[in-house]
Protein backbone atom coordinates (compact mmCIF):
# COMPACT_ATOMS: atom_id res chain seq x y z
CA UNK A 1 0.00 0.00 0.00
CA UNK A 2 1.25 3.54 -0.77
CA UNK A 3 2.21 5.04 2.42
CA UNK A 4 2.09 8.81 2.05
CA UNK A 5 1.34 11.03 -0.64
CA UNK A 6 2.45 13.77 1.17
CA UNK A 7 5.93 13.86 -0.79
CA UNK A 8 3.90 14.57 -4.14
CA UNK A 9 2.47 17.71 -3.05
CA UNK A 10 4.30 20.49 -1.36
CA UNK A 11 1.69 21.90 0.39
CA UNK A 12 -1.82 21.52 0.92
CA UNK A 13 -4.61 22.24 -1.77
CA UNK A 14 -6.90 24.99 -0.56
CA UNK A 15 -10.75 25.38 -0.98
CA UNK A 16 -13.10 27.40 0.26
CA UNK A 17 -16.40 25.23 0.53
CA UNK A 18 -17.25 23.52 3.72
CA UNK A 19 -16.70 19.35 3.44
CA UNK A 20 -20.40 18.75 3.79
CA UNK A 21 -20.71 20.51 0.81
CA UNK A 22 -17.47 19.81 -1.45
CA UNK A 23 -18.93 17.64 -4.14
CA UNK A 24 -21.72 20.36 -4.85
CA UNK A 25 -18.51 22.74 -5.40
CA UNK A 26 -16.69 22.99 -8.89
CA UNK A 27 -13.23 23.80 -8.13
CA UNK A 28 -13.26 21.73 -5.22
CA UNK A 29 -14.81 18.37 -8.24
CA UNK A 30 -12.47 20.00 -10.60
CA UNK A 31 -9.39 20.06 -8.62
CA UNK A 32 -9.91 16.51 -6.84
CA UNK A 33 -10.50 14.39 -10.47
CA UNK A 34 -7.14 16.39 -12.06
CA UNK A 35 -5.17 17.11 -9.90
CA UNK A 36 -5.18 14.96 -6.64
CA UNK A 37 -6.94 11.61 -8.17
CA UNK A 38 -4.74 11.58 -11.34
CA UNK A 39 -1.78 11.33 -9.13
CA UNK A 40 -2.91 8.94 -6.38
CA UNK A 41 -4.48 5.95 -8.52
CA UNK A 42 -2.18 5.04 -11.03
CA UNK A 43 -0.13 4.03 -7.81
CA UNK A 44 -3.30 1.35 -6.18
CA UNK A 45 -3.14 -1.81 -6.80
CA UNK A 46 -6.88 -1.72 -7.88
CA UNK A 47 -6.08 0.44 -10.58
CA UNK A 48 -6.38 -1.68 -14.15
CA UNK A 49 -4.98 0.89 -16.31
CA UNK A 50 -1.63 0.51 -16.33
CA UNK A 51 -0.95 -0.61 -19.69
CA UNK A 52 -2.67 2.53 -21.01
CA UNK A 53 -1.98 6.13 -21.21
CA UNK A 54 -4.31 8.40 -19.23
CA UNK A 55 -6.45 11.04 -20.58
CA UNK A 56 -8.83 12.57 -18.42
CA UNK A 57 -10.68 11.83 -14.97
CA UNK A 58 -14.21 12.95 -14.49
CA UNK A 59 -16.24 12.32 -11.39
CA UNK A 60 -19.83 11.20 -12.70
CA UNK A 61 -22.14 10.68 -9.48
CA UNK A 62 -21.59 11.15 -5.59
CA UNK A 63 -22.89 10.30 -2.52
CA UNK A 64 -23.03 11.24 0.65
CA UNK A 65 -23.55 9.35 3.78
CA UNK A 66 -22.94 10.44 7.59
CA UNK A 67 -22.20 8.89 10.29
CA UNK A 68 -22.53 10.44 14.46
CA UNK A 69 -19.32 11.66 13.81
CA UNK A 70 -18.01 12.36 10.24
CA UNK A 71 -19.17 13.31 6.57
CA UNK A 72 -18.12 10.46 3.92
CA UNK A 73 -18.52 10.11 0.07
CA UNK A 74 -18.80 7.46 -1.97
CA UNK A 75 -17.15 9.11 -5.54
CA UNK A 76 -18.31 7.14 -8.89
CA UNK A 77 -15.22 8.12 -11.29
CA UNK A 78 -14.92 7.71 -15.41
CA UNK A 79 -10.82 7.25 -16.03
CA UNK A 80 -10.78 8.06 -19.71
CA UNK A 81 -7.90 6.54 -21.68
CA UNK A 82 -6.09 7.95 -24.77
CA UNK A 83 -6.53 4.59 -26.54
CA UNK A 84 -10.14 5.75 -26.61
CA UNK A 85 -12.07 4.03 -23.46
CA UNK A 86 -12.90 3.96 -20.20
CA UNK A 87 -13.05 2.64 -16.98
CA UNK A 88 -15.50 3.13 -13.77
CA UNK A 89 -14.55 3.13 -10.44
CA UNK A 90 -15.57 3.84 -6.65
CA UNK A 91 -14.02 5.90 -4.09
CA UNK A 92 -15.59 5.99 -0.66
CA UNK A 93 -13.78 9.13 0.64
CA UNK A 94 -13.35 10.87 4.20
CA UNK A 95 -12.14 14.45 5.15
CA UNK A 96 -9.73 14.04 8.24
CA UNK A 97 -8.38 17.07 10.29
CA UNK A 98 -4.47 17.14 11.05
CA UNK A 99 -5.31 15.72 14.64
CA UNK A 100 -7.40 13.05 13.89
CA UNK A 101 -5.40 11.12 11.19
CA UNK A 102 -4.53 7.58 12.20
CA UNK A 103 -3.76 6.17 8.78
CA UNK A 104 -0.66 6.80 6.55
CA UNK A 105 -2.58 6.15 3.34
CA UNK A 106 -3.34 9.58 2.33
CA UNK A 107 -4.69 10.61 -0.90
CA UNK A 108 -3.64 14.68 -0.64
CA UNK A 109 -3.48 17.28 2.30
CA UNK A 110 -6.09 19.58 2.11
CA UNK A 111 -7.53 22.96 3.45
CA UNK A 112 -11.40 23.01 3.36
CA UNK A 113 -12.70 25.78 4.49
CA UNK A 114 -10.24 27.27 7.95
CA UNK A 115 -10.09 23.44 8.68
CA UNK A 116 -6.65 21.75 7.60
CA UNK A 117 -6.14 18.17 7.23
CA UNK A 118 -5.84 15.02 4.52
CA UNK A 119 -8.22 13.54 1.88
CA UNK A 120 -8.26 10.03 2.90
CA UNK A 121 -9.39 6.48 1.34
CA UNK A 122 -12.59 6.61 4.42
CA UNK A 123 -12.01 2.32 4.07
CA UNK A 124 -9.13 3.30 6.45
CA UNK A 125 -11.79 5.13 8.64
CA UNK A 126 -12.72 2.07 11.19
CA UNK A 127 -15.82 4.50 11.68
CA UNK A 128 -16.50 4.47 8.08
CA UNK A 129 -16.15 0.78 8.31
CA UNK A 130 -18.33 0.74 11.00
CA UNK A 131 -21.22 2.78 9.62
CA UNK A 132 -21.57 0.36 6.60
CA UNK A 133 -21.37 -2.89 8.75
CA UNK A 134 -24.59 -0.99 10.74
CA UNK A 135 -26.42 -0.33 7.11
CA UNK A 136 -26.20 -3.76 6.33
CA UNK A 137 -27.55 -4.79 9.85
CA UNK A 138 -30.36 -2.17 9.61
CA UNK A 139 -30.75 -3.56 5.52
CA UNK A 140 -31.44 0.35 5.19
CA UNK A 141 -32.07 1.92 1.53
CA UNK A 142 -32.23 5.14 1.17
CA UNK A 143 -34.14 6.53 -1.93
CA UNK A 144 -32.74 10.07 -1.85
CA UNK A 145 -28.96 8.45 -1.80
CA UNK A 146 -29.95 5.42 -4.39
CA UNK A 147 -27.83 3.67 -1.93
CA UNK A 148 -29.55 0.13 -1.39
CA UNK A 149 -27.64 -2.23 1.65
CA UNK A 150 -28.95 -5.86 1.98
CA UNK A 151 -29.24 -8.23 4.59
CA UNK A 152 -29.20 -11.74 3.39
CA UNK A 153 -30.82 -14.81 4.95
CA UNK A 154 -28.28 -15.97 6.71
CA UNK A 155 -26.83 -12.67 8.64
CA UNK A 156 -27.51 -13.03 12.10
CA UNK A 157 -24.96 -10.66 13.85
CA UNK A 158 -26.48 -7.80 15.09
CA UNK A 159 -23.31 -5.97 16.74
CA UNK A 160 -20.47 -4.88 15.38
CA UNK A 161 -17.13 -5.43 17.26
CA UNK A 162 -14.29 -5.19 14.91
CA UNK A 163 -12.87 -4.96 11.33
CA UNK A 164 -9.57 -5.35 9.61
CA UNK A 165 -8.20 -5.65 6.03
CA UNK A 166 -8.08 -8.93 4.69
CA UNK A 167 -4.52 -9.46 3.00
CA UNK A 168 -3.40 -7.23 0.21
CA UNK A 169 -4.90 -5.29 -2.02
CA UNK A 170 -6.03 -6.62 -4.92
CA UNK A 171 -8.12 -5.55 -7.48
CA UNK A 172 -10.83 -5.33 -4.66
CA UNK A 173 -10.37 -4.35 -1.19
CA UNK A 174 -11.57 -6.86 1.25
CA UNK A 175 -12.48 -5.95 5.15
CA UNK A 176 -13.25 -9.31 7.45
CA UNK A 177 -15.60 -7.96 10.16
CA UNK A 178 -16.08 -9.63 13.60
CA UNK A 179 -13.54 -12.35 12.72
CA UNK A 180 -17.04 -13.73 10.59
CA UNK A 181 -17.54 -12.43 7.43
CA UNK A 182 -15.98 -10.31 4.66
CA UNK A 183 -17.33 -7.49 2.95
CA UNK A 184 -15.74 -6.95 -1.18
CA UNK A 185 -15.38 -3.76 -2.08
CA UNK A 186 -15.73 -3.37 -5.78
CA UNK A 187 -13.48 -0.71 -6.69
CA UNK A 188 -13.75 -0.88 -10.72
CA UNK A 189 -17.12 -1.07 -11.29
CA UNK A 190 -20.34 -1.61 -13.89
CA UNK A 191 -23.37 -0.21 -14.58
CA UNK A 192 -25.16 -4.12 -14.36
CA UNK A 193 -25.13 -6.12 -10.88
CA UNK A 194 -21.82 -7.73 -10.28
CA UNK A 195 -21.70 -11.56 -11.35
CA UNK A 196 -20.29 -12.34 -8.28
CA UNK A 197 -23.39 -10.81 -5.96
CA UNK A 198 -25.65 -12.16 -8.55
CA UNK A 199 -24.43 -15.81 -8.10
CA UNK A 200 -23.29 -15.62 -4.59
CA UNK A 201 -26.81 -14.80 -3.40
CA UNK A 202 -28.57 -17.25 -6.06
CA UNK A 203 -26.39 -19.67 -4.35
CA UNK A 204 -27.10 -19.19 -0.77
CA UNK A 205 -30.76 -18.07 -0.94
CA UNK A 206 -32.17 -19.81 -3.66
CA UNK A 207 -29.70 -23.09 -4.00
CA UNK A 208 -28.75 -23.70 -0.38
CA UNK A 209 -25.21 -24.30 -2.62
CA UNK A 210 -22.81 -25.29 0.76
CA UNK A 211 -19.25 -25.30 -1.10
CA UNK A 212 -19.10 -21.65 -1.34
CA UNK A 213 -18.75 -19.21 0.80
CA UNK A 214 -22.86 -18.00 2.47
CA UNK A 215 -24.20 -14.62 1.15
CA UNK A 216 -24.65 -12.34 4.13
CA UNK A 217 -25.38 -8.77 2.93
CA UNK A 218 -24.58 -6.24 -0.20
CA UNK A 219 -23.98 -2.31 -1.27
CA UNK A 220 -25.88 -1.60 -4.60
CA UNK A 221 -26.64 2.03 -6.20
CA UNK A 222 -29.79 2.15 -7.92
CA UNK A 223 -29.22 4.55 -10.76
CA UNK A 224 -31.32 5.63 -13.53
CA UNK A 225 -29.25 3.57 -15.61
CA UNK A 226 -28.96 0.42 -13.91
CA UNK A 227 -27.50 -1.04 -10.72
CA UNK A 228 -24.18 -0.73 -9.50
CA UNK A 229 -22.66 -3.13 -7.05
CA UNK A 230 -20.41 -1.52 -4.57
CA UNK A 231 -19.90 -4.42 -2.45
CA UNK A 232 -20.90 -8.11 -1.59
CA UNK A 233 -20.50 -9.68 2.42
CA UNK A 234 -20.10 -13.24 2.90
CA UNK A 235 -19.12 -15.51 5.62
CA UNK A 236 -15.42 -15.88 6.44
CA UNK A 237 -15.03 -19.95 5.83
CA UNK A 238 -12.27 -21.75 7.66
CA UNK A 239 -9.35 -22.65 4.98
CA UNK A 240 -5.69 -24.20 4.85
CA UNK A 241 -5.12 -21.45 1.72
CA UNK A 242 -6.13 -22.07 -2.00
CA UNK A 243 -6.06 -24.92 -3.97
CA UNK A 244 -2.97 -23.63 -6.30
CA UNK A 245 -0.71 -23.64 -3.15
CA UNK A 246 -1.98 -27.02 -1.77
CA UNK A 247 -1.06 -28.33 -6.09
CA UNK A 248 2.11 -26.84 -6.07
CA UNK A 249 3.05 -28.24 -2.50
CA UNK A 250 1.69 -31.97 -4.02
CA UNK A 251 3.29 -31.70 -6.95
CA UNK A 252 6.58 -31.02 -5.57
CA UNK A 253 6.32 -34.29 -3.89
CA UNK A 254 4.96 -36.45 -7.32
CA UNK A 255 8.11 -34.75 -8.97
CA UNK A 256 10.29 -36.04 -5.94
CA UNK A 257 9.15 -39.54 -5.99
CA UNK A 258 10.51 -39.54 -9.48
CA UNK A 259 14.03 -39.91 -8.00
CA UNK A 260 13.12 -41.10 -4.50
CA UNK A 261 11.11 -44.09 -5.99
CA UNK A 262 13.65 -44.55 -8.97
CA UNK A 263 10.73 -44.58 -11.59
CA UNK A 264 11.69 -44.37 -14.80
CA UNK A 265 9.56 -42.25 -17.09
CA UNK A 266 9.69 -44.19 -20.63
CA UNK A 267 7.96 -47.33 -18.48
CA UNK A 268 5.18 -45.13 -17.41
CA UNK A 269 1.50 -46.42 -19.05
CA UNK A 270 0.05 -43.66 -20.85
CA UNK A 271 -3.83 -42.73 -21.91
CA UNK A 272 -5.40 -40.72 -24.40
CA UNK A 273 -6.27 -37.23 -23.06
CA UNK A 274 -10.24 -37.44 -21.75
CA UNK A 275 -10.14 -41.10 -21.28
CA UNK A 276 -12.08 -41.41 -17.85
CA UNK A 277 -10.76 -43.36 -15.32
CA UNK A 278 -12.34 -44.56 -12.09
CA UNK A 279 -9.75 -44.99 -9.34
CA UNK A 280 -9.23 -48.66 -9.47
CA UNK A 281 -8.69 -48.41 -13.31
CA UNK A 282 -5.20 -46.12 -12.66
CA UNK A 283 -2.55 -48.29 -13.08
CA UNK A 284 -0.54 -49.25 -10.30
CA UNK A 285 2.19 -48.29 -11.09
CA UNK A 286 1.27 -44.44 -11.61
CA UNK A 287 -0.89 -45.10 -8.28
CA UNK A 288 2.77 -45.85 -6.24
CA UNK A 289 4.12 -42.65 -8.60
CA UNK A 290 1.42 -39.70 -7.61
CA UNK A 291 0.04 -41.55 -4.33
CA UNK A 292 -3.56 -42.11 -3.88
CA UNK A 293 -4.51 -39.43 -2.23
CA UNK A 294 -4.35 -36.71 -4.54
CA UNK A 295 -6.65 -38.56 -6.46
CA UNK A 296 -9.44 -38.37 -4.08
CA UNK A 297 -9.02 -34.92 -3.87
CA UNK A 298 -9.52 -34.41 -7.35
CA UNK A 299 -12.08 -36.95 -7.29
CA UNK A 300 -13.63 -34.36 -4.30
CA UNK A 301 -13.19 -31.29 -6.53
CA UNK A 302 -14.69 -33.02 -9.36
CA UNK A 303 -18.08 -33.74 -7.47
CA UNK A 304 -18.07 -29.94 -5.81
CA UNK A 305 -17.59 -28.36 -9.53
CA UNK A 306 -20.42 -30.37 -10.94
CA UNK A 307 -22.45 -29.44 -8.05
CA UNK A 308 -21.81 -26.19 -8.28
CA UNK A 309 -23.32 -26.24 -12.02
CA UNK A 310 -26.37 -28.52 -11.18
CA UNK A 311 -26.89 -25.97 -8.83
CA UNK A 312 -26.39 -23.09 -11.35
CA UNK A 313 -28.25 -24.76 -13.63
CA UNK A 314 -31.52 -26.42 -12.52
CA UNK A 315 -33.63 -23.21 -11.73
CA UNK A 316 -36.75 -23.06 -13.90
CA UNK A 317 -38.33 -19.90 -12.35
CA UNK A 318 -35.67 -16.92 -12.50
CA UNK A 319 -34.48 -16.53 -16.42
CA UNK A 320 -31.16 -15.34 -15.45
CA UNK A 321 -30.18 -18.82 -14.36
CA UNK A 322 -32.44 -20.90 -16.52
CA UNK A 323 -30.85 -23.31 -19.14
CA UNK A 324 -31.00 -22.81 -22.77
CA UNK A 325 -29.69 -24.34 -25.88
CA UNK A 326 -27.66 -23.58 -28.22
CA UNK A 327 -28.51 -21.42 -31.46
CA UNK A 328 -26.91 -19.07 -34.30
CA UNK A 329 -26.72 -15.96 -32.30
CA UNK A 330 -24.62 -17.55 -29.38
CA UNK A 331 -22.28 -19.12 -32.60
CA UNK A 332 -22.20 -15.57 -33.72
CA UNK A 333 -21.13 -13.59 -30.36
CA UNK A 334 -18.79 -16.82 -29.52
CA UNK A 335 -16.86 -16.76 -33.18
CA UNK A 336 -16.40 -13.24 -33.30
CA UNK A 337 -15.16 -13.17 -29.39
CA UNK A 338 -12.70 -16.00 -30.32
CA UNK A 339 -11.44 -14.64 -33.30
CA UNK A 340 -10.62 -11.57 -32.40
CA UNK A 341 -9.16 -13.11 -29.35
CA UNK A 342 -6.93 -15.14 -31.47
CA UNK A 343 -5.88 -12.44 -34.06
CA UNK A 344 -4.73 -9.93 -30.97
CA UNK A 345 -2.82 -12.97 -29.73
CA UNK A 346 -0.85 -13.33 -33.49
CA UNK A 347 -0.24 -10.01 -33.20
CA UNK A 348 1.23 -10.25 -30.08
CA UNK A 349 3.21 -13.21 -30.35
CA UNK A 350 4.59 -11.71 -33.68
CA UNK A 351 6.08 -8.74 -31.10
CA UNK A 352 7.30 -10.61 -28.72
CA UNK A 353 9.44 -13.09 -30.98
CA UNK A 354 12.37 -11.34 -30.12
CA UNK A 355 11.73 -11.80 -26.19
CA UNK A 356 11.92 -15.73 -26.83
CA UNK A 357 14.45 -18.12 -26.92
CA UNK A 358 14.93 -21.98 -26.86
CA UNK A 359 11.51 -24.25 -26.76
CA UNK A 360 9.36 -21.14 -26.07
CA UNK A 361 10.76 -19.85 -29.59
CA UNK A 362 10.64 -23.34 -30.89
CA UNK A 363 6.86 -24.28 -29.83
CA UNK A 364 6.03 -19.86 -30.90
CA UNK A 365 7.24 -20.86 -34.54
CA UNK A 366 5.13 -24.07 -34.75
CA UNK A 367 2.16 -22.22 -33.32
CA UNK A 368 2.50 -19.38 -36.28
CA UNK A 369 3.13 -22.54 -38.62
CA UNK A 370 -0.05 -23.64 -37.69
CA UNK A 371 -2.22 -20.58 -37.10
CA UNK A 372 -4.63 -21.59 -39.73
CA UNK A 373 -5.11 -24.95 -38.24
CA UNK A 374 -5.87 -22.94 -34.61
CA UNK A 375 -8.54 -20.67 -36.43
CA UNK A 376 -10.56 -23.15 -37.95
CA UNK A 377 -10.93 -24.99 -35.20
CA UNK A 378 -12.91 -21.81 -33.31
CA UNK A 379 -14.70 -20.97 -36.44
CA UNK A 380 -15.57 -25.18 -36.93
CA UNK A 381 -18.00 -24.26 -33.86
CA UNK A 382 -21.35 -25.82 -35.32
CA UNK A 383 -24.52 -24.74 -33.38
CA UNK A 384 -26.91 -27.60 -34.89
CA UNK A 385 -24.86 -30.62 -33.35
CA UNK A 386 -24.79 -29.60 -30.05
CA UNK A 387 -27.39 -31.71 -28.15
CA UNK A 388 -25.85 -30.38 -24.59
CA UNK A 389 -27.16 -26.86 -22.62
CA UNK A 390 -26.17 -23.51 -21.81
CA UNK A 391 -25.78 -22.12 -18.12
CA UNK A 392 -24.40 -19.20 -16.44
CA UNK A 393 -20.92 -20.62 -15.44
CA UNK A 394 -17.92 -19.23 -13.24
CA UNK A 395 -16.23 -17.85 -16.38
CA UNK A 396 -12.51 -17.43 -14.78
CA UNK A 397 -12.29 -21.15 -12.70
CA UNK A 398 -8.91 -22.11 -11.74
CA UNK A 399 -7.14 -23.43 -8.72
CA UNK A 400 -6.80 -19.86 -6.98
CA UNK A 401 -10.56 -19.52 -7.26
CA UNK A 402 -10.63 -22.47 -4.66
CA UNK A 403 -9.91 -22.87 -0.86
CA UNK A 404 -8.95 -26.14 0.14
CA UNK A 405 -10.62 -26.91 4.02
CA UNK A 406 -9.41 -30.32 5.31
CA UNK A 407 -10.26 -32.77 3.15
CA UNK A 408 -12.44 -30.54 0.96
CA UNK A 409 -13.29 -27.46 -1.22
CA UNK A 410 -14.91 -23.81 -1.61
CA UNK A 411 -15.61 -22.14 -4.68
CA UNK A 412 -15.29 -18.56 -4.87
CA UNK A 413 -15.36 -15.51 -6.74
CA UNK A 414 -17.90 -15.36 -9.38
CA UNK A 415 -17.01 -12.20 -10.87
CA UNK A 416 -15.80 -13.74 -14.14
CA UNK A 417 -13.19 -13.16 -16.83
CA UNK A 418 -11.61 -9.83 -16.04
CA UNK A 419 -10.74 -9.05 -19.77
CA UNK A 420 -14.54 -9.94 -20.66
CA UNK A 421 -17.16 -7.19 -20.71
CA UNK A 422 -19.83 -7.62 -17.92
CA UNK A 423 -22.10 -8.40 -20.58
CA UNK A 424 -19.85 -11.16 -21.85
CA UNK A 425 -19.36 -12.46 -18.38
CA UNK A 426 -23.58 -12.98 -18.10
CA UNK A 427 -24.03 -14.74 -21.43
CA UNK A 428 -24.75 -18.44 -20.61
CA UNK A 429 -22.36 -20.94 -21.46
CA UNK A 430 -21.27 -24.80 -21.55
CA UNK A 431 -20.35 -25.67 -18.13
CA UNK A 432 -17.33 -27.59 -19.20
CA UNK A 433 -15.76 -23.71 -19.83
CA UNK A 434 -15.47 -24.25 -16.00
CA UNK A 435 -13.49 -27.44 -16.26
CA UNK A 436 -11.52 -26.80 -19.11
CA UNK A 437 -10.40 -23.35 -16.78
CA UNK A 438 -9.76 -25.57 -14.30
CA UNK A 439 -7.60 -28.26 -16.45
CA UNK A 440 -5.70 -25.40 -17.53
CA UNK A 441 -4.95 -24.55 -14.50
CA UNK A 442 -3.50 -28.89 -13.37
CA UNK A 443 -1.51 -28.24 -16.52
CA UNK A 444 -0.07 -25.05 -15.41
CA UNK A 445 0.63 -26.16 -11.85
CA UNK A 446 2.86 -29.12 -12.82
CA UNK A 447 4.85 -27.47 -15.41
CA UNK A 448 5.00 -24.24 -12.95
CA UNK A 449 6.52 -26.93 -10.40
CA UNK A 450 9.23 -27.82 -13.42
CA UNK A 451 10.13 -24.44 -14.03
CA UNK A 452 10.09 -23.54 -10.17
CA UNK A 453 12.25 -26.42 -9.14
CA UNK A 454 14.51 -26.95 -12.15
CA UNK A 455 17.68 -27.66 -10.02
CA UNK A 456 15.99 -30.13 -7.29
CA UNK A 457 14.83 -33.29 -10.07
CA UNK A 458 17.61 -34.69 -11.74
CA UNK A 459 15.94 -35.63 -15.37
CA UNK A 460 16.64 -33.91 -18.71
CA UNK A 461 13.87 -31.02 -18.59
CA UNK A 462 12.08 -33.50 -21.84
CA UNK A 463 11.77 -36.40 -19.89
CA UNK A 464 10.02 -34.08 -17.17
CA UNK A 465 7.59 -32.33 -19.74
CA UNK A 466 7.15 -35.95 -20.82
CA UNK A 467 6.04 -36.73 -16.90
CA UNK A 468 4.03 -33.83 -17.31
CA UNK A 469 1.64 -34.62 -20.20
CA UNK A 470 1.01 -38.24 -18.96
CA UNK A 471 0.36 -36.79 -15.19
CA UNK A 472 -1.79 -34.18 -16.87
CA UNK A 473 -3.80 -36.72 -18.69
CA UNK A 474 -4.30 -38.70 -15.43
CA UNK A 475 -5.47 -35.84 -13.67
CA UNK A 476 -8.10 -35.01 -16.48
CA UNK A 477 -9.26 -38.51 -16.67
CA UNK A 478 -9.83 -39.27 -12.56
CA UNK A 479 -11.89 -36.03 -12.66
CA UNK A 480 -13.59 -36.14 -15.21
CA UNK A 481 -14.76 -39.47 -14.42
CA UNK A 482 -16.46 -37.78 -11.34
CA UNK A 483 -17.48 -34.76 -12.94
CA UNK A 484 -19.75 -36.68 -16.04
CA UNK A 485 -21.16 -39.17 -13.51
CA UNK A 486 -22.05 -36.15 -11.20
CA UNK A 487 -23.44 -33.75 -13.60
CA UNK A 488 -25.34 -36.62 -15.65
CA UNK A 489 -26.95 -38.30 -11.89
CA UNK A 490 -27.62 -34.37 -11.24
CA UNK A 491 -29.68 -33.92 -14.27
CA UNK A 492 -27.47 -31.24 -15.84
CA UNK A 493 -27.41 -31.83 -19.72
CA UNK A 494 -23.77 -31.59 -20.76
CA UNK A 495 -24.07 -34.11 -23.93
CA UNK A 496 -22.47 -37.37 -24.54
CA UNK A 497 -18.85 -38.17 -24.74
CA UNK A 498 -18.31 -37.07 -27.99
CA UNK A 499 -19.92 -33.46 -27.74
CA UNK A 500 -18.21 -33.40 -24.19
CA UNK A 501 -14.78 -34.11 -25.94
CA UNK A 502 -15.83 -31.24 -28.35
CA UNK A 503 -16.72 -28.47 -26.43
CA UNK A 504 -14.12 -29.35 -23.32
CA UNK A 505 -11.10 -29.64 -26.56
CA UNK A 506 -12.28 -26.08 -27.91
CA UNK A 507 -12.33 -24.65 -24.48
CA UNK A 508 -8.91 -26.18 -23.72
CA UNK A 509 -7.72 -23.87 -26.58
CA UNK A 510 -9.82 -20.91 -25.64
CA UNK A 511 -8.27 -20.75 -22.61
CA UNK A 512 -4.65 -21.22 -23.60
CA UNK A 513 -4.85 -18.49 -26.73
CA UNK A 514 -6.24 -16.43 -23.56
CA UNK A 515 -3.51 -17.21 -21.34
CA UNK A 516 -0.66 -16.89 -24.39
CA UNK A 517 -1.59 -12.82 -23.89
CA UNK A 518 -0.73 -12.70 -20.76
CA UNK A 519 2.36 -14.48 -20.44
CA UNK A 520 3.81 -12.88 -24.07
CA UNK A 521 3.61 -9.49 -21.71
CA UNK A 522 4.85 -10.37 -18.39
CA UNK A 523 6.99 -13.51 -18.34
CA UNK A 524 7.83 -14.60 -21.82
CA UNK A 525 9.78 -17.81 -20.61
CA UNK A 526 6.30 -19.39 -19.69
CA UNK A 527 4.80 -18.69 -23.07
CA UNK A 528 5.95 -22.52 -23.06
CA UNK A 529 2.83 -23.88 -20.54
CA UNK A 530 0.22 -22.37 -23.07
CA UNK A 531 2.03 -22.77 -26.46
CA UNK A 532 2.73 -26.52 -25.11
CA UNK A 533 -1.02 -26.86 -24.03
CA UNK A 534 -2.49 -25.94 -27.34
CA UNK A 535 0.60 -28.32 -29.15
CA UNK A 536 -0.60 -31.18 -27.62
CA UNK A 537 -4.17 -30.95 -28.08
CA UNK A 538 -4.29 -29.65 -31.98
CA UNK A 539 -1.45 -32.47 -31.87
CA UNK A 540 0.76 -30.84 -34.71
Amino acid sequence: MQTSSEETFTSPFEFKTEWKNAFDNDEFRKIFALDILENYIINKRWYGGKASTLKYIEIVDHFKIASEKNTYYGVLIEVNFKEAFYQHYFMPLAFMAEEELDTNTIIAPVQIGKQKGFLVDALHQEDFRKLLFENIVQAKENKALKLIFHKGLKFEDKEYKSSKFMGLEQSNTSIIYNDAFVLKIFRRIYVSTNPDYEISRFLTERMNFESSPAYIGSINLDLPEGNITLGLMQELVENQGDAWQFMLEELDGVFSNLKTKKIKIDKLPDIPLFKKLKINEIPPEIIDWVGLSLFIKLQTLAKRTAEMHIALGSDIHDTAFTPTTYNGDYTVWLKNRMLYQFQNRLNIIENSLHKLDGLALELAHQFMENKKLVRKHFVDFDWTKMKSERIRIHGDYHLGQVLVNGDDFYILDFEGEPESTIRDRKVKQPPLKDVAGLFRSFHYAIYATIFNNKDKYPFEQEQLFKAAELLFNYFVGAFLQTYVEKAQAGNLNIGYDHEIEFLLKYCLIEKAVYELGYELNSRPRWAVIPLRGIQSIMKY
